[in-house]
C-alpha cells in the first residue's frame, strides 16, 4: 500500500475520501489550473515559433539587401567595371522608395489600429538621440540641397538620376525622422510580421546608405603619394567617375561641391543613429514592457564646473591645431606638413593620456560606487554596448597596424616617435574607456529621492524608541503606540528644516562620475571632429604606405576609420547617459 500510495503522489491522481468533498474541490481546481497552464505554455510556444519565423524572414531580408549593395558599392568605385555610380542609385532608389512607403504606412494604418501599441520603452529612443538624429537630419537635407543644386549644373550632359536621388533622399530623411521621433518607443503588438519586415528594410537601406556615403567620402579624402615624392595630394581615384568631359552650367559647381562635402560626417551620423534606432524597434516589436523599472533622468550642470572647462579648453585648442593642420597641409609644402603632423600628434597625445587617467579615476569611483547593477533584458543597453566593442576595431586596426610598421622600420625622427606613442595612448585610452562606459551602463540610476527614503522608513527603529517614552510619560501603552507606517507619514511631513533642503547637493563620487563624463564626452567630441571633417594624418605620414604598399593601406584605413568615427560620436551619446545615471 505503501509503494501505491507513493505512485500515487508522484503521479498526482491520489483520489481523496469520500468524507471530505472540499477536497474534491481543491483537486479540481488543481486540475483546472493545471490545465490552464498547459494551455498558456502552448500558447506561449505558438507565439514563440512566430516570433522566431518573423526574425529569420526578416533577417533574411537584410542580408540579402546588404549583400547585394556591397557588391553594387564595390562595383561602382573602379571604372574597369561595368557598374557605376547611376546603378548604384538607381538601386538606392528603390530601396528609399520602398522603405518611405512602409513607413508611412506604418504611421498611417498600423499605429493607429485599436490595441497596436500597448507598451512604449521608456529606455528607447531617448529625447537627446531623438534631438541629435533631427540635427543630422537637417544637416543632411542641406547636404542634398546642395547636391540638387550642383548636379542641375550637369544635367545637360549627366544623367538625371544624380538629382532624383538626393530629391528622394531628402524625402526619405524627412519621413524617417517624423517616423522615429514619434514611434522609436513602440512595442507593436499588430502586424508583427509585417513590422518587423520593414523595420529590417529600414535597416537595410540606412546601412546602404551609410556604406555609400562613406565610400564616397573616403574617395574623396584618399591622399595618393606621388611618383616623385615631393608633395602629395588627395583626388577620386575613379577615373570615370568625374566631370572631366562635362562642364557645370553655372558658377558655384566647385562652391557647392566642397561644401556639401563637408557635410557628409552628419548624414553618415545620421543613418547610423537611424540604423540603431530600428533595429531597437524591431527587438521590441511583441515585447511586453515592464515600466516600474524606469527612472525620469534630468540633464542639470549644478555643481559640475572642472570636467565641463577642462574639456572645452581641450577643444577650443584641439579645433586651433585642426585648422592650422588642415591649412598647412592644403599647401604640400614638406617642411610645414611634417611641423603640423607633430602639431596634430602632440595634440592628440595629450587628449588621450588626459582621458585615460581620467577613466582610471572613474573606474576608481566604481568600485566605491553603491549602486546596484541593472538587472533584466534591455535591447538599447544591449545594443549600445555591442556598437562600443565592435565600433572600437576600427580604431584598434589602425593603431596596431601604426604600432607594427614604425617599430618595424625603427621608429627614426621625432614624428615616428610621436606617432608610435599616438598609437599605443590610443589603444589604453580606448580600452579604459570601454569599461568605464560599460560599467556606467549597467549601473542603476541615482535618483535623488533614494537617500529621503532611506532616512524616513525605518519603522522598527522609530518604534523602539517609541517603547522607551512609555517609561518617562504618563499614558498607556496603547495611548502611546504608534503604528510603523504612521509614524513615518508624520516625520516625513512634519519636519521642514534639516534634511530636506540638503537633498540636491551632489555626493562627492556623484560629482567627481559627472566631471569625468563632461570631460570625456568634449575630447571624444574633438576626437570625432578632426577625422570626421578631413584630417588623415594617415596619409600625410607615408610611413604607412611605404611598409604596407598603398593599396593595403589605403583598405585598412578607409575601412576601419569609419568605424573609429562611429565610435567616437557612440561614445558621447553613452557618456551623455552615464552623465544622466550618475
Amino acid at each position: 500500500m505503501t509503494s501505491e500510495a507513493e505512485m500515487e503522489v508522484e503521479e498526482g491522481y491520489i483520489s481523496p475520501p469520500p468524507t471530505l468533498p472540499s477536497t474534491r474541490c481543491s483537486v479540481q481546481a488543481g486540475s483546472m489550473r493545471r490545465g490552464s497552464d498547459v494551455l498558456s505554455t502552448s500558447r506561449g510556444t505558438v507565439r514563440e515559433r512566430g516570433r522566431n519565423r518573423s526574425w529569420l524572414l526578416s533577417s533574411i531580408i537584410t542580408v540579402n539587401v546588404l549583400i547585394l549593395g556591397i557588391a553594387l558599392v564595390s562595383g561602382s568605385v573602379f571604372n574597369n567595371v561595368k557598374i557605376n555610380t547611376i546603378n548604384l542609385q538607381i538601386f538606392l532608389i528603390v530601396l528609399l522608395i520602398l522603405t518611405t512607403a512602409w513607413m508611412l504606412y506604418y504611421t498611417i494604418y498600423t499605429s493607429r489600429e485599436d490595441h497596436a501599441v500597448l507598451y512604449k520603452d521608456s529606455h528607447a529612443g531617448p529625447v537627446w538621440l531623438r534631438g541629435g538624429l533631427v540635427l543630422f537630419g537637417l544637416c543632411s537635407l542641406i547636404m542634398d540641397v546642395f547636391k540638387i543644386a550642383n548636379y542641375v549644373g550637369y544635367l545637360h550632359c549627366d544623367s538625371a538620376v544624380k538629382i532624383v536621388f538626393p530629391v528622394l533622399q531628402a524625402v526619405f530623411i524627412l519621413v524617417q525622422t517624423y517616423f522615429l521621433w514619434l514611434h522609436a518607443k513602440d512595442c507593436v503588438q499588430l502586424q508583427r510580421n509585417i513590422t518587423r519586415c520593414g523595420l529590417m528594410l529600414t535597416l537595410s537601406t540606412n546601412l546602404m546608405l551609410w556604406m555609400a556615403a562613406v565610400t564616397e567620402e573616403s574617395l574623396h579624402q584618399t591622399v595618393v603619394p606621388p611618383e616623385d615624392g615631393n608633395s602629395t595630394h588627395s583626388y577620386d581615384i575613379r577615373a570615370s567617375g568625374g566631370y572631366s568631359s562635362c562642364n557645370c552650367s553655372h558658377s558655384a559647381c566647385a562652391v557647392l561641391e566642397k561644401a556639401y562635402y563637408y557635410l557628409y560626417p552628419f548624414n553618415i551620423e545620421y543613418s547610423l543613429f537611424a540604423s540603431a534606432m530600428a533595429y531597437v524597434m524591431w527587438k521590441n516589436v511583441g515585447r511586453l514592457v515592464d515600466e516600474h523599472n524606469h527612472h525620469s533622468l534630468h540633464f542639470r550642470l549644478k555643481d559640475v564646473l572642472v570636467g565641463p572647462a577642462v574639456g572645452l579648453v581641450m577643444l577650443v585648442a584641439g579645433l586651433g591645431t585642426f585648422v592650422i593642420y588642415e591649412v598647412d597641409v592644403e599647401k604640400g609644402d614638406l617642411g610645414k606638413r611634417d611641423t603640423v603632423l607633430m602639431i596634430h600628434y602632440v595634440m592628440n597625445t595629450v587628449a588621450v593620456t588626459l582621458m585615460s587617467v581620467s577613466t582610471v579615476a572613474g573606474c576608481a569611483i566604481y568600485r566605491l560606487d553603491q549602486r546596484d547593477h541593472v538587472s533584466g533584458k534591455n535591447p538599447t543597453r544591449s545594443l549600445d554596448v555591442g556598437l562600443l566593442i565592435g565600433a572600437s576595431i576600427g580604431q584598434f586596426t589602425i593603431c596596431y597596424f601604426t604600432i607594427v610598421a614604425v617599430v618595424a622600420t625603427g621608429a627614426e625622427g621625432h614624428l615616428n616617435a610621436l606617432n608610435l606613442a599616438v598609437s599605443l595612448l590610443t589603444v589604453i585610452q580606448l580600452c579604459l574607456q570601454n569599461i568605464f562606459i560599460i560599467e556606467g551602463l549597467h549601473r542603476e540610476p541615482f535618483h535623488e529621492d533614494m537617500h529621503q527614503a532611506s532616512v524616513f522608513t525605518n519603522p522598527y527603529v522609530l518604534q523602539a524608541q517609541a517603547h522607551r517614552d512609555i517609561h518617562n510619560l504618563p499614558g498607556t501603552f496603547m495611548e502611546t503606540k504608534m503604528s510603523p507606517a504612521l509614524t513615518v507619514h508624520s516625520m516625513h511631513v512634519a519636519p521642514s528644516g534639516s534634511p530636506l533642503p540638503q537633498r540636491h547637493r551632489l555626493t562627492w563620487k556623484r560629482r567627481a562620475l559627472k566631471e569625468i563624463c563632461a570631460f570625456l564626452l568634449l575630447c571624444n567630441i574633438l576626437l570625432w571632429i578632426m577625422p570626421a571633417f578631413g584630417a588623415r594624418p594617415q596619409f600625410d605620414n607615408t610611413i604607412g604606405a611605404e611598409f604596407y604598399e598603398f593599396t593595403m593601406w589605403a583598405a585598412v584605413v578607409n575601412i576601419g576609420l569609419p568605424f573609429g568615427i562611429f565610435y567616437r560620436m557612440h561614445s558621447v551619446a553613452s557618456l551623455f547617459e552615464v552623465f544622466l545615471t550618475s
